[in-house]
């Protein structure tokens, strides 16, 4: 009787086990929509509104247990396999193996140490693609309560307090704020990929000429900021200007986002 009702009890655990895992991915593969609007990005004149039309956004970043399913189904992203192309040294430097995840990472934090390569083909296998700057930006301005917090205090603090917080990369999707759209986790754990993020750069005043780019990268680059209180941006925008495509660090992961206007051009 004894022994019957130990198997009982493992085919409950496995059975529930299970149901866990399936929830987790079930609400990991969810997305909300992002309704669309216009609104000032850091770095431009008082009258260059942005536009951004509606679009669909992750609810949660891509985990390393997303990431695990990937690369067991894409071998040519696995870290023993990637041209270092796509993907410099330090390319899931936390992972054991090409499919195991170390003992000490989190499996249901965002994924990290992985270029933007990576994500960009991540999200491309789910019919999906990576937010632009834009759009990020716009989903990220919200708050809890509002769609545009940036001239809040607490907002913008609690924002920069996270910078200033070692090993946030070990979190739990979730474990931050639910913010007026319903996405999860955008300030807080890891920053993420974008797939323009190095539009700064590209798309800057070229009559700056050669000063531009190192103007992005000190003091000097808020002057060109259209909200001098808006520090926590400014420092996103020249992280971003940092990157090189094939970088990665354990401090960045993604989620993935999806066009809803069918003549909306893919980034």
């Amino acid at each position: 009787m004894v022994m019957k009702n130990r198997v009982h009890l493992l085919w409950f655990l496995v059975i529930a086990f299970a149901f866990i895992s399936i929830e987790v991915n079930a609400q990991n593969d969810e997305m909300v929509k992002i309704k669309g609007g216009f609104f000032l990005p850091l770095y431009g004149s008082d009258t260059a509104y942005v536009e951004v039309e509606d679009f669909k956004m992750d609810v949660y970043p891509v985990t390393h247990l997303d990431f695990q399913k990937f690369v067991k189904d894409n071998p040519k992203w696995r870290k023993s396999e990637v041209l270092q192309i796509f993907a410099a040294d330090g390319y899931l430097k936390n992972w054991k193996s090409d499919l195991e995840i170390d003992d000490k990472v989190n499996p249901s934090s965002p994924v990290n140490n992985i270029s933007w390569f990576a994500a960009k083909a991540y999200c491309e296998t789910q019919g999906k693609r990576l937010p632009t700057v834009d759009e990020w930006e716009y989903a990220a301005m919200a708050d809890e309560e509002v769609q545009d917090a940036r001239k809040s205090e607490a907002y913008n603090q609690y924002i920069l307090s996270w910078y200033e917080t070692p090993q946030t990369h070990n979190r739990a999707i979730g474990s931050t704020y639910k913010n007026y759209w319903g996405v999860y986790d955008l300030h807080g754990i890891v920053w993420e990929w974008t797939s323009d993020f190095n539009s700064v750069l590209l798309k800057g005043e070229a009559r700056e000429g050669s000063n531009r780019d190192a103007k992005l990268f000190c003091g000097a680059a808020a002057i060109n900021a259209t909200d001098l209180m808006n520090y926590a941006a400014f420092m996103r925008y020249a992280f971003r200007g940092s990157l090189k495509a094939n970088y990665s660090g354990r401090n960045l992961g993604f989620r993935c986002a999806e066009s809803i206007n069918q003549k909306q051009n893919l980034p």
